[in-house]
């Protein structure tokens, strides 16, 4: 009995040490396991004479970067284009400041959900009966963490019309009524 048991005990000894063996080789551990924890925000500021404002949080996990979107002011019901933009420049009244969409890897633009599709694309945003958006989303195609993916020091802008996903490079979805820069929290 004592020699089954003593066996016992060297086993487990050894998962416990096997278990513990890259514990301090941090290399290994980021190289197996995306980045993850870095956060960000844009408030958004009305444009072109609009009320809409709110706010877009951006929060890298494993799988992708988790968006949040609040908007409100907008005319209940209605639906809207909403998109990264290059520079962080949200200081024109028209926000024309804030550059084109995102788009680091050159495809087309296009709708986030399916196919090729800038970046910074994202799906539209519809208002409910009181002219608020509250949703949530995961985007694969930016980070929050440094690199030429970053959504730090972007623009994040919220159109007067629905992007119909297929003009491009624009998606035909007008002016721009609120626009945030991305800030690291």
């Amino acid at each position: 009995m004592k020699r089954v048991l003593f066996g016992l005990a060297i086993g487990a000894a050894a998962v416990v040490v096997a278990g513990c063996g890259n514990m301090g080789d941090k290399s290994t551990a980021s190289a197996e396991a995306p980045a993850g924890g870095a956060k960000a925000a844009a408030p958004l500021v009305a444009k072109s004479g609009t009320n809409t404002g709110g706010r877009v949080t951006f929060d890298q996990q494993a799988g992708g970067t988790l968006v949040t979107v609040s908007v409100t002011g907008l005319a209940p019901g209605s639906s809207h284009g909403f998109h990264i933009h290059e520079k962080g420049d949200c200081s024109a009244p028209d926000a024309m400041s804030a550059g084109g969409h995102f788009n680091p890897t050159g495809k087309p633009h296009g709708q986030m959900s399916s196919g090729d599709h800038h970046a910074g694309d994202m799906n539209n945003l519809t208002a409910d009966a009181n002219g608020n958006v509250r949703v949530q989303f995961v985007m694969k195609e930016v980070t929050v963490t440094p690199g030429g993916t970053s959504v730090i020091g972007r623009a994040v802008v919220v159109h007067k019309d629905p992007d119909d996903y297929r003009t491009q490079p624009t998606g035909n979805s007008g002016g721009r009524i609120a626009c945030g820069v991305v800030a690291a929290l």
